[in-house]
């Protein structure tokens, strides 16, 4: 039987690159997201990948999403905290509105996903947990202070946990991808893309495919002896 792997924010961007790779490496896949149904709707009728929506920011949401997500397909095997948002402000702006957003999705919402999946993950004594950080959680952010917070919170958590689940099978492992050729992305203008390529080595954006298959492998069985660990894909732009 195929194992099951739910995604967050994987209805869209990365998220989508994601779910349409786990699901061609043989996963069962169900993908959250929190707002956008057309999107979603037409993720589904692409790819026959069931959609479920919900707030990440809302730990009783989460918690009955994952219970229906598990009634309809089965217990999550791997879980993919990939949703997050952007609110971004020079500090001396940010209003505390815009810090908590960022928080409760980035940060709290890791949690707010993971903690009800946990139990039964260490029940079976299996599971993955792969967290989408990013090379802002690591360097830090102009105008990103909640968003590199909370990037870099959920790196901690990674490497926290990742030190209970290991005895039980569980890895837990995080990814900071760099500037990676999403929607949101190829929005800015011409020039600000142009001066971000500038920076990195490799002289291009990254693909949300690439971020995809580091997923796929953390998540098989052949990355079983790897966790706690940060996978940095971000073209060479950022060393740590």
């Amino acid at each position: 039987m195929a194992r099951v792997a739910l995604v967050t924010g994987g209805s869209r961007g990365i998220g989508a690159s994601i779910s349409k790779a786990l699901q061609a490496a043989g996963y069962t896949v169900a993908a959250n997201y929190a707002g956008n149904d057309d999107a979603a709707a037409a993720f589904t009728a692409e790819t026959g990948i069931k959609t479920y929506k919900w707030s990440v920011a809302d730990y009783d949401a989460c918690a009955a999403g994952i219970a229906q997500v598990e009634a309809d397909l089965g217990p999550v095997d791997v879980l993919i905290n990939n949703a997050g948002i952007t609110r971004d402000a020079p500090f001396h702006k940010m209003t505390r509105e815009q810090w908590t957003q960022v928080m409760d999705t980035n940060l709290s919402g890791v949690f707010n996903m993971t903690h009800p999946i946990w139990p039964g993950m260490r029940e079976r004594k299996f599971g993955r947990i792969i967290t989408i950080s990013s090379i802002n959680g690591q360097k830090g952010q102009f105008a990103q202070a909640n968003y590199s917070a909370a990037k870099a919170g959920d790196i901690g958590f990674t490497k926290a946990l990742a030190q209970e689940g290991a005895r039980n099978g569980i890895t837990v492992n995080a990814i900071c991808p760099g500037y990676i050729a999403t929607e949101m992305v190829m929005a800015v203008p011409e020039k600000v893309r142009e001066s971000i390529i500038g920076q990195i080595p490799v002289g291009r954006l990254g693909e949300p495919e690439e971020i995809a298959r580091c997923v796929v492998f953390l998540a098989s069985d052949d990355a079983g002896f790897v966790t706690g660990s940060t996978i940095t894909a971000n073209g060479g732009q950022y060393f740590i």
